[in-house]
């Protein structure tokens, strides 16, 4: 976002393309691992797709690499609680990359339950000459063995496995919202709607409750946990939102039960703005630490929020993400959309944010200009290699021609999940079925 920003160039590099979409189609979240190489998608299918960034082309060599398809597999199963006579769904509520410590990729993915640990790595030898066995696999008869050989790899056709290492399971009464690996790369947590849990990743039959704000006569309920993360550098501090568009900071040094926060992030409510959905749409749906870890990014139904960590009284940026819709809060109420739980991201170096809208709308914040653009991924007018026009809303009065009227917005097309790579100018954009990447136009 150096350039002006009506000049603003993105090209996209990939469609994921169905021309008929099913409900499992559905993505459900986008991760980059750490060094951007590979891209995780999660669907409400319970499947997990990778993507892997091709080498640059040698006799191209301003084309950047591509993402293609790396690996699929299907992560969870629909299954049936029969004590509580619930369905649990197979759809993927968030996918964290573990940093690579050898050959293999590790990641986590979690449905509403069930946290599992998997293990991509890849296979071009095969071993040949077993003794114990014959070629079909089955045990010989050890009377019959009268050679001994020594085995040998014999090379085959690359092939990606995904292996489930770890199931973390039966540790949550609630929905699982969250996931977030810690830095010391041995613990990690998983918030629900009243629960916090930490785990280790060698341990899977227990886990320990680090927050709990269940009240002891459910009727006196008020809040519930709606993100929560790990601080990127001290890995005693986390942070959690609420869906009273409250912050809260803890510190696992203080007391092993974090339910006494060390600060508490809010910003007074101004009384000219009271109205019925107040409550509705300060609840935060997204909390991100920045890079550095001396900020915070929160997402609520109409903002961005940035918040310092030595300021607790109020945010020191706040953006507009589509306030052209503060007028149409009724009939988002009726439709549901009012309770979608929009998420955000930062670029690599914590000075630009994007974050989500309706009608394949995505925002992109510059924290140093203060200049914003809004984009649209959408078949129609993200060809291969074009380059995306910056979008317009109008809310009343005369439209111009590159306008599009507040009336005329489809509410279904939303972009809830976003990914940026960790170094580069890359974003992967999850528009329902669709996933695009777009990149900076290399000149």
């Amino acid at each position: 976002m150096e350039e002006d920003i009506d000049t603003r160039k993105i090209n996209n590099s990939f469609l994921r393309d169905h021309s008929y979409a099913t409900e499992a189609d559905i993505i459900s979240t986008v991760e980059f691992n750490h060094t951007g190489e590979l891209l995780a998608t999660g669907d409400k299918g319970g499947r997990v797709v990778i993507f892997q960034r091709e080498q640059e082309s040698k006799n191209q060599v301003h084309r950047r690499g591509e993402y293609n398809v790396y690996s699929t597999f299907q992560s969870h199963e629909p299954e049936f609680d029969y004590l509580k006579s619930l369905e649990i769904e197979e759809k993927i509520n968030k996918i964290r990359w573990l940093p690579q410590q050898n050959a293999a990729y590790f990641l986590l993915s979690t449905n509403d339950k069930t946290v599992k640990m998997w293990k991509v790595s890849e296979r071009d030898k095969r071993p040949e000459g077993y003794n114990l066995k014959d070629e079909e696999g089955r045990l010989r008869d050890p009377a019959t063995i009268t050679t001994l050989r020594v085995p040998v790899l014999r090379p085959v056709d690359l092939m990606v496995e995904a292996i489930p290492r770890r199931v973390f399971a039966n540790a949550h009464t609630y929905h699982i919202n969250s996931i977030s690996v810690n830095s010391d790369y041995e613990t990690y947590m998983s918030a629900d709607d009243l629960r916090i849990n930490l785990w280790n990743f060698e341990i899977t039959n227990q886990s320990f409750n680090i927050v709990d704000i269940k009240p002891a006569n459910m009727e006196e309920l008020t809040e519930v946990i709606t993100a929560a993360e790990f601080h990127p550098h001290h890995c005693n501090t986390f942070v959690y939102s609420s869906s009273k568009g409250t912050i809260r900071l803890c510190d696992m040094r203080a007391s092993a039960l974090c339910d006494r926060h060390t600060k508490f992030f809010e910003e007074p409510e101004d009384p000219s703005n009271r109205s019925f959905f107040s409550e509705i749409i300060s609840s935060i749906s997204d909390v991100k630490f920045s890079h550095s870890g001396r900020y915070i990014m929160t997402r609520d139904y109409l903002t961005v929020k940035v918040w310092d960590l030595n300021m607790e009284n109020r945010p020191i940026e706040t953006y507009q993400v589509h306030d052209y819709l503060r007028s149409k809060l009724c009939s988002l109420y009726e439709n549901d959309c009012i309770f979608d739980k929009f998420e955000c991201v930062w670029n690599g170096s914590d000075s630009v944010i994007m974050t989500g809208s309706y009608n394949n709308f995505f925002r992109m914040f510059d924290r140093n200009t203060k200049r914003d653009v809004t984009l649209e991924a959408s078949r129609e007018n993200s060809k291969p290699r074009a380059i995306l026009k910056p979008r317009k809303v109008c809310v009343g009065g005369k439209r111009r021609k590159d306008e599009i009227s507040v009336d005329s917005l489809d509410f279904s097309k939303k972009i809830l999940h976003t990914a940026w790579h960790p170094s580069e100018n890359i974003i992967a954009v999850a528009a329902t079925n669709n996933l695009y990447i777009f990149q900076d136009k290399v000149n």
